[in-house]
């Protein structure tokens, strides 16, 4: 037999189901400690003392320190995620409100320039530059009412 053979002989499929078990338990540990980590540092309602306490409790004694802070601030931990995310949402409609409505459109900008050239402001000529200029998109004609030469 050769040594892979031998291996798969040694270590059969419910081992193997096991040791992935295991991998994937330690990893939502270390998901579960890092997150009580930014918890204690998020929470603005606790001192600084109080921030170190919990900090040292949790590095120090970890099992015991994450199953006391999961009882005594697991509640406040998933509303502190929730405000973060509501947050965090409403920066970003914010932000895409602003984009949207940032620019004048092309078509906004050639009205603009209909009406500056119907009362008479402008002529043929400059209208006919100046609607150039906005539908290559080098420059805007509304606003001031002056068109760029």
């Amino acid at each position: 037999m050769t040594a892979q053979t031998y291996l798969a002989y040694d270590y059969p499929l419910l081992s193997a189901f096991w040791t992935m078990l295991v991998f994937f338990l330690w990893i939502m540990w270390f998901v579960l400690l890092f997150r009580i980590i930014v918890d204690i540092f998020r929470d603005d309602g606790m001192s600084g003392w109080a921030k170190a306490g919990w900090l040292l409790f949790v590095l120090v004694v970890p099992f015991l320190g994450v199953l006391v802070y999961v009882i005594a601030r697991g509640k406040d931990m998933g509303r502190r995620e929730v405000e973060q995310a509501r947050a965090q949402q409403k920066a970003f409609d914010s932000y895409v409100r602003e984009t949207a409505k940032g620019g004048t459109s092309s078509v906004d900008e050639l009205a603009k320039l209909s009406e500056i050239k119907a009362r008479g402001d402008i002529s043929e000529e400059e209208f006919r530059r100046a609607k150039e200029l906005v539908l290559s998109g080098h420059g805007s004609a509304g606003g001031t009412g002056s068109v760029p030469r």
